[in-house]
């Protein structure tokens, strides 16, 4: 995998967070063989985070050709809006909007200022904001009101699956019976030969609301792979928060098309 999609990997994967106040779930619920596909929909909806902001430290580690680096980040979050990260000593930052992604990189003197598509063309998938958003929530990627699924059960937790699969892209969602949030998000591009996996290892309650709290993101392109582990902390919600950004001058633009 081209070493700029590790970059853009390692940052999506610093926005999801983890509270100090919260309480781990150690729920372990049985499948209910009764369990429509629509009710199944309708619980796991209803568990949707609700927050206006949100400010944490998030630690992070990615694995790559059997090597590991760890990194400590701090993550700004206004629901709906921004998406926003900062590297310890300010060596990158990011910004997503709904209309922009914007990073730096003071390692490398280099910045990106675009929108969604390359980085759609990127990871094989079709962002947007909202999609980045409940992805790292614990969330369905898509919304699983648009399309009709069956409904099986793997060890202990429910599967949907599209009806109808496209041959460009198959989807999994596993779903967890005790607090029906995702247990794991697996997306296979059979023809690309390439697969994205969000397993959300644990949860916790965090003012009511169940959010994640560990999770490991897999991605593998052809026999190339990395893993990408968060362990995140020192949450605190709904605070007036700043999200100050600007590139600084001399930077060079990457073309994430073309970037090796």
């Amino acid at each position: 995998m081209k070493s700029i999609k590790i970059l853009v990997l390692v940052l999506l994967a610093a926005f999801i967070f983890g509270c100090r106040s919260s309480k781990t779930l150690t729920l372990k619920g049985e499948v209910n063989s009764k369990m429509t596909s629509k009710e199944l929909i309708r619980q796991n909806q209803s568990q949707n985070a609700r927050f206006k902001t949100l400010q944490a430290k998030v630690k992070i580690e990615y694995t790559q050709d059997q090597k590991t680096q760890g990194y400590t980040v701090n993550l700004r979050i206004e629901k709906d809006k921004i998406i926003w990260i900062n590297a310890t000593l300010g060596l990158a930052r990011v910004m997503i909007t709904p209309d922009k992604v914007r990073f730096y990189d003071k390692i490398n003197n280099q910045y990106f200022d675009g929108d969604y598509a390359l980085l759609s063309d990127l990871l094989g998938i079709e962002l947007d904001y909202k999609k980045v958003e409940r992805l790292l929530l614990g969330e369905s990627i898509f919304n699983l009101k648009e399309d009709k699924y069956s409904i099986s059960t793997q060890e202990n937790s429910y599967v949907l699956q599209p009806i109808e699969q496209k041959a460009m892209l198959e989807l999994f969602f596993l779903i967890n019976p005790a607090h029906f949030k995702m247990d794991s998000q697996q997306l296979y591009q059979p023809s690309k030969r390439r697969i994205l996996e969000v397993d959300y290892k644990t949860y916790q309650k965090v003012s009511k609301q169940i959010l994640p709290e560990n999770l490991k993101i897999i991605a593998v392109e052809d026999t190339e792979e990395v893993s990408i582990e968060m362990e995140y902390r020192s949450v605190t919600l709904n605070e007036d928060l700043r999200f100050p950004f600007s590139i600084p001058a001399g930077f060079k633009e990457i073309n994430i098309a073309n970037a090796e």
